[in-house]
């Protein structure tokens, strides 16, 4: 792990035991700092204390006597409702902040010649498959490189920080809400929409917090920015006109004169006045679609300031293999394709999955996000019938039926697939593709999406597994 001396000899409140409370609590007891753990849930509780940490109820020690309050990033500090325990640090003026900013202060205690690299990656979408790629490269190429943040392990379970050493770090906007000092070799901004705004109550406040991912970077250090959408766009005309830092344009839609671009699916570097073509994305299997494009061009913008061989990179794009629930590939049943998209919680994601495949059998729902379906009605056409499940049920059928798109509510995740896979078969459309893309969260009915993500491979595979037997017979 990780070791936080930030607070050594300090009285700390660690509040959540999810993967990054519990390693951070870890972290900050193996640099000396008095621990006081607790979470809401007793089993967590009870996990974390077999695992060394040490807990104590919140609800009733002293709070005068801490120095910081370490809040699970998912638990709201200000909206929609301020936790009990941030009432109580801002009673005592105690700071609040997330294993992050342990990370950055531990970094920050480091000398120069002992630092390792630190590549962040945020944005409403893609964020977890330009991560897991950049460490792809990273170590396809003999680089010695971590992945964490909101992706995989807390980050304060990583390995030791030392010098020649890559983190890759997936940050959302919870974790950079409660971020100050980090400071990044290389930041990467992909895209931004609406998203989360009942915590950050604007898409303003919301923009505002993952420009933070620029926060503290010097003159030598580079920001990557997608320039597909208008906010990103002048975000990177705001930062060029500081000059303060490389600054590198990244886009999936266009051609660009300086930067990285993807055109007729193959990727190109243009960034120091040469044009040079990196590979052929539709043979990257788990990249398909434009946001995927724009996910390997971040990627390799991100990678290409370090030195490494042009061709293996390429080759490292190439080979990847992509990430569980998110457009993950299950294999067919007959003519029939499963898709695993259970990574779309809103919208926009789900936008992708649709505008990728057409003749689709869409199962969607769940705890529904503000904006509904009603952005994803231009891409309607390539939905064949739609399977509506969990609480979002009776708002979605308004709309489909409204917009006359066949569906059935379903309600569970398992009568879905079912009734999707025979209505599939049944239609005698060319490649048919039975897929869960939800855009909503998993809360209703699963604790979280690779949960749900994780039942829809089990039924899928049950599904093939059958066919697999009767076309041998």
């Amino acid at each position: 792990m990780i070791r936080s001396n930030s607070y050594k000899g300090k009285k700390v409140a660690v509040f959540g035991l999810g993967l990054t409370g519990v390693s951070a609590a870890l972290s900050l007891a193996a640099g000396g700092a008095d621990v006081f753990a607790w979470d809401d849930n007793d089993a967590s509780v009870d996990l974390a204390r077999e695992r060394g940490v040490k807990v104590e109820n919140l609800a009733k020690v002293d709070w005068s006597f801490f120095d910081a309050l370490i809040l699970s990033p998912g638990i709201p500090d200000k909206l929609p409702r301020p936790h009990w325990t941030a009432i109580k640090a801002r009673k005592h003026s105690i700071p609040i902040i997330c294993d992050i900013e342990l990370f950055a202060r531990q970094l920050n205690l480091l000398p120069y010649e002992q630092k390792p690299k630190v590549i962040t990656i945020t944005g409403t979408n893609g964020k977890s498959t330009t991560t897991a790629l950049i460490g792809h490269i990273l170590s396809y190429c003999g680089k010695d490189v971590e992945i964490g943040g909101n992706i995989g392990q807390g980050i304060m379970g990583l390995q030791r920080m030392h010098a020649g050493k890559y983190y890759v770090i997936e940050l959302s906007s919870y974790q950079l809400e409660r971020t100050y000092s980090l400071r990044s070799d290389v930041a990467v901004l992909l895209n931004l929409s609406p998203d989360h705004l009942d915590r950050h109550g604007r898409f303003d406040n919301y923009t505002d917090i993952k420009k933070r991912v620029f926060n503290n970077q010097l003159p030598q250090d580079t920001a990557v920015i997608g320039v597909d959408t208008a906010s990103t766009k002048l975000i990177f005309s705001d930062l060029t006109a500081k000059n303060g830092r490389r600054i590198i344009p990244v886009s999936a839609g266009k051609s660009l004169g300086r930067g990285v671009s993807v055109v007729n699916s193959r990727l190109y570097s243009n960034i120091n006045g040469k044009c040079v073509e990196i590979c052929d994305l539709s043979k990257a299997k788990a990249l398909s679609g434009r946001h995927n494009h724009q996910n390997a061009a971040a990627a390799y913008a991100a990678v290409q300031s370090i030195g490494l061989d042009v061709i293996k990179v390429g080759q490292a794009i190439l080979s990847f293999s992509g990430l569980p629930h998110r457009m993950e590939n299950l294999g067919f049943a007959g003519p029939v394709m499963f898709v695993n998209d259970s990574k779309a919680t809103n919208s926009d994601s789900t936008m992708q999955a649709l505008n990728t495949y057409s003749n689709i059998f869409w199962i969607v729902g769940g705890k529904s996000k503000s904006d509904g379906i009603e952005p994803l009605t231009h891409y309607f056409k390539n939905v064949t019938k739609s399977y509506l499940i969990g609480e979002s049920a009776p708002k979605f059928h308004k709309t489909l039926t409204k917009y006359n798109v066949e569906h059935k509510i379903s309600g569970t995740l398992e009568k879905a697939i079912i009734c999707a896979t025979r209505d599939a078969i049944q239609s005698e459309q060319p490649n048919p593709v039975v897929m869960l893309s939800p855009s909503c969260s998993s809360f209703d009915q699963f604790e979280n999406f690779a949960i749900r993500g994780d039942a829809f491979r089990s039924h899928a595979n049950r599904i093939i597994e059958l066919f697999s037997k009767e076309e041998i017979k």
